[in-house]
């Protein structure tokens, strides 16, 4: 579908340096990156300069940006005072979007609520959409208790990765469909990674011992697409990360799978797949 658009994960190219990375993306035939800048400022110079340039040949070139923390003890204010500067610190880059890790699931109700309200005065304020991505750890680690939060924000946008959900409910959701349908049009961007009831990575979607969970995401995905198809573009990075989430041989962590060539194929696939 031609509203679709394709990015890459910077996650798993660490070794690649800015230049590098973008080049390695447009050679991969996809639209556009999805990165967490590295808080390196030798990096950064070196990203806002290439993407810069970047810009300037390709105007319509996506860049999603990343607001994800390092797990560590703080209260929720030092913890909102961390995320609001990080966010800060991501404007000069002109995003296209931000994908937010927001708030953690062992803060109260009260306080994701105002951390949750800091992230959407920041998106109102810099015209920057903020997509507050369902994971592991964050406020948006469960369906049913992500529900509630949209009770109260129903404005908010979501970053669609159900392998999370999958693994905190040890399922394929099969019993949570009615969940899932109400999220689904709060889904703007989409992590294109097939997990399972044990963990969010299968080790290679495309074997076929894992055809039936590919399916079921691929529906999922169905999904939003037709819900938003009609009046926006959609965009979705295939998210297959390294060691620790690639499955790996013991003692040696050779992968069980090539990480880069699963996300082309998955994109590759999709552009099929999808409808």
């Amino acid at each position: 579908m031609d509203n679709i658009k394709y990015l890459y994960p910077y996650w798993g190219s660490e070794h690649l340096p800015p230049d590098a990375f973008l080049d390695f993306t447009i050679a991969k035939g996809f639209d556009g990156i999805e990165i967490n800048i590295p808080q390196n400022p030798a990096f950064e110079t070196s990203f806002f300069e290439s993407l810069t340039a970047l810009r300037q040949e390709k105007p319509e070139f996506i860049c999603g940006l990343q607001q994800v923390l390092g797990s560590k003890g703080e209260i929720p204010q030092d913890y909102l005072d961390n995320v609001l500067n990080r966010l800060d610190n991501l404007v000069k880059y002109s995003p296209s979007f931000i994908n937010s890790h927001t708030g953690k699931d062992h803060y109260s109700f009260s306080d994701n609520c105002k951390i949750i309200d800091a992230t959407e005065e920041f998106s109102q304020k810099h015209r920057i959409p903020v997509y507050h991505e369902i994971h592991r750890g964050r406020f948006t680690f469960h369906g049913r208790s992500t529900l509630q939060y949209l009770e109260v924000f129903p404005q908010l946008k979501f970053v669609g990765d159900f392998s999370h959900w999958c693994t905190v409910s040890e399922s394929m959701l099969e019993d949570q469909e009615a969940i899932i349908s109400k999220v689904v049009p709060k889904i703007y961007h989409i992590h294109a990674r097939v997990g399972h009831a044990q963990s969010p990575q299968v080790n290679n979607p495309f074997a076929p011992e894992w055809k039936a969970h590919l399916d079921q995401f691929v529906k999922w995905w169905q999904a939003i697409v037709d819900h938003h198809s009609s009046y926006r573009e959609m965009s979705i990075t295939p998210e297959f990360g390294p060691f620790p989430y690639m499955p790996s041989i013991p003692f040696t962590k050779e992968p069980l799978a090539n990480q880069s060539e699963l996300n082309s194929k998955m994109k590759d696939y999709l552009k099929m797949a999808l409808k």
